[in-house]
């Protein structure tokens, strides 16, 4: 090997040291803190000041609003806990009145919740909202292709002329050392963190970056580590399909209650016949993209099975009175998933890795997912997106993610998952060296706080500091009782109850 001259090196390692420097400030910022305004006044607020570009931080500050609530038995407080609801866009103030809420940890952490940068009560990126230039289609025709794209492009530009100079800067490695900065500023050597969605890529890189101030870490609906970010976008496509096919599956047990047919084959057959003749001829506001977008969302969550197949029992006959409040829950979770696309935060965080910039490559895509995982949208998946046309170049790259020197944390993972894929929990834990609790048969996203299972083994890790099984398993949530061909009572409020099921799961 050729002999290493350390003069050579010695540049190099000063520079680093420096930019050590910048996210381990030498004396923390003194904390003012005051009560949150609006609905969240029962929490402590404050507003810290941390550097744009932690590289060159004489290029400005912005500001990073921190939400608090104090440990309610401070005789055995356990520490501070961090934590964030995914996104990437995802307001966390009020993130410790949840968890408080809901999980017994409001007793002994100091719950801290923050607006991200760029972000809400941050200093925010504002773009612009384009005028639409494509309808939200389930199965895009292929002449609608460029208009799709030309979408793609608009909201790009829309956030170029409104972005300024803070877009480069909006990532998952400055606002892991913003964290770091809320850490410095609480005074103190180290933080617990939960993570959703999300938020367990921030805390993985949290982790990668300062392993020596991390404790205890929870990861709930994990990201996959090598997915960033296009290919986690488009594993959601086929996570829709493999949970409608369970759903059909069920349902095709059960003809003698719903009549849509025998086996999971047959009651897909009815689906698409129904959606055939929906692209022809509506039932009320119910169109074929719609009937798409709700077999998706509905096959999602299990307890809800039975009234999807009712759903299209009643569409069958034309009796779109009884589904009409289920259309619209439908409808209004399709379009928040449109909306989250044009956010100045997520087209931006997800854009800090490269994407592929031949539009022929998403096209061919949207013809294979147009044909495969038309449920839930999935050719949205598979389409163009700001990042296909960034106008922007990123600060630095993506960090590496590595455990190194910080406690065995938890990843949990539904079976179902349609925002983060199964895949992602598993290969988080093995990326990290994590134990890891499966929610089977499961859905939903988010597990902490709504599955009792997985909730019970996290609040022991966190209260008592005893890790759950190498690798468990915990029940989801369960299937409704309808035994295998027999009729079920229909609800005389299947409509409101879709309606309140659906409103009460906005992802987060």
């Amino acid at each position: 090997m050729e002999e290493v001259d350390l003069r050579r090196l010695l540049p190099v390692a000063l520079s680093l040291l420096a930019v050590v420097s910048l996210v381990t400030p030498a004396q923390a910022q003194r904390v003012v803190w005051g009560p949150c305004s609006g609905a969240l006044a029962a929490l402590e607020c404050a507003t810290l000041s941390v550097p744009l570009d932690y590289v060159h931080p004489d290029q400005g500050t912005i500001a990073v609003m921190v939400s608090r609530r104090p440990a309610a038995d401070p005789a055995h407080r356990k520490g501070v806990l961090l934590i964030n609801p995914g996104g990437p866009g995802g307001s966390g103030l009020s993130m410790p009145r949840y968890i408080a809420d809901h999980t017994p940890l409001g007793q002994y952490y100091d719950l801290v919740g923050f607006d991200p940068r760029g972000v809400g009560s941050s200093t925010a990126l504002r773009c612009l909202t384009p005028r639409g230039l494509a309808g939200l289609e389930s199965r895009p025709a292929d002449d609608q292709f460029a208009a799709w794209a030309a979408d793609a492009r608009s909201t790009e530009d829309a956030c170029k002329r409104s972005g300024g100079g803070i877009r480069p800067f909006i990532d998952t490695r400055d606002t892991a050392r913003d964290m770091d900065q809320i850490r410095d500023a609480l005074g103190v050597a180290k933080i617990n963190y939960l993570g959703y969605s999300y938020g367990t890529y921030l805390g993985a890189v949290y982790g990668s970056l300062f392993p020596d101030r991390l404790n205890l870490s929870v990861l709930d609906s994990s990201v996959h580590p090598e997915w960033i970010w296009r290919r986690q976008f488009m594993e959601q496509a086929a996570a829709y399909r493999s949970d409608v096919d369970s759903w059909a599956a069920w349902v095709g047990d059960r003809n003698g209650a719903f009549g849509l047919g025998v086996g999971r084959a047959a009651v897909l057959v009815s689906v698409e016949q129904l959606a055939s003749t929906l692209a022809k001829s509506p039932v009320g506001k119910f169109t074929r993209s719609t009937l798409d977008g709700a077999v998706g969302e509905g096959a999602r969550y299990r307890p809800l099975w039975s009234d999807l197949a009712q759903v299209l029992v009643s569409l069958r006959k034309g009796d779109h009175v009884a589904v009409g409040d289920a259309v619209g829950a439908g409808t209004a979770l399709a379009q928040r998933g449109l909306d989250a696309l044009q956010s100045g935060v997520f087209d931006t965080v997800t854009c800090e890795a490269d994407w592929p910039t031949d539009v022929t490559t998403y096209y061919q895509d949207m013809r294979i997912y147009r044909d495969a995982f038309p449920y839930g949208y999935g050719v949205l998946r598979a389409a163009p997106t700001t990042c296909t046309y960034r106008s922007f170049t990123p600060a630095e790259p993506p960090v590496s993610l590595a455990r190194r020197g910080y406690p065995v944390g938890v990843v949990v993972q539904g079976e179902g998952d349609t925002q983060t894929e199964y895949a992602g929990g598993p290969a988080m834990a093995q990326r990290l060296r994590d134990n890891l609790i499966t929610v089977s048969d499961e859905g939903a996203h988010g597990q902490y706080g709504t599955n009792p299972c997985a909730t019970e083994k996290i609040n022991r890790y966190f209260v008592d500091g005893v890790l759950p099984d190498s690798s468990s398993v915990c029940p989801g949530s369960p299937r409704p009782d309808v035994p295998a061909d027999t009729l079920p009572a229909r609800s005389a409020t299947l409509g409101q109850s879709v309606h309140n099921y659906l409103s009460a799961l906005a992802p987060f």
